[in-house]
């Protein structure tokens, strides 16, 4: 089985490096004793390689910190949305593999599961629209899921990246799941994506 690319926008707490800035200043303090020399009057050169030691542990602990944030983020979510953004009345290879990993992750979780439907053009352009819909439950049915909520965001002249990160924040999202098809495709952009998203993004390869 691949494994799934993944965006991260967990905000970092940068507490511990400002410790550490503080140990760092610390040795040019006005409490340093001087040193007197007959021909030199100089203050007490610090003893870097200690401070640069501690200085790293300070740094490997935020490090550490961040890491356990993006893991807890990964398990204790409680929202998940799943945008469809190709207009295949089936779906396409990347929706479906994107719908079941929904699908099974939300059941394991208790989660829920919102799927917004994206598209430049009104439902009515669509014909198959419904035949799409149909699929959508379909797939997250197989999967083990059978109540979600359904959104459907068509012919707004919105650009599908604004779209799910205008729904992630208002519905404080926990993660979103999609296929790099969607990228890909050009769909989505990755860019805004990995910018602007409020929350963890699970990118599945195709």
């Amino acid at each position: 089985m691949a494994f799934a690319h993944y965006l991260l926008t967990v905000p970092a707490d940068t507490s511990n490096f400002h410790t550490a800035t503080s140990i760092f200043t610390h040795p040019f303090s006005s409490s340093c004793n001087s040193l007197s020399s007959p021909n030199l009057n100089t203050r007490r050169v610090p003893n870097f390689p200690k401070n640069l030691r501690i200085g790293h542990k300070a740094s490997v602990k935020a490090q550490a910190s961040e890491s356990s944030s993006a893991a807890d983020a990964f398990t204790n979510f409680k929202h998940v949305l799943l945008p469809i953004t190709d207009r295949n009345p089936y779906l396409s290879e990347g929706s479906r593999q994107a719908a079941a990993t929904a699908a099974a992750m939300a059941k394991k979780y208790g989660a829920d599961i919102t799927v917004v439907v994206i598209d430049e053009k009104e439902k009515e352009a669509y014909p198959e629209h419904e035949t799409q819909l149909a699929s959508i439950r379909w797939h997250l049915s197989e999967g083990g899921y059978q109540e979600f909520k359904l959104l459907e965001r068509l012919g707004e002249g919105s650009k599908p990246t604004a779209i799910i990160g205008e729904i992630a924040d208002d519905m404080n999202l926990d993660m979103i799941i999609m296929s790099m098809e969607a990228i890909h495709s050009k769909h989505v952009d990755a860019n805004l994506l990995a910018e602007f998203i409020p929350c963890p993004v699970l990118l599945l390869p195709l």
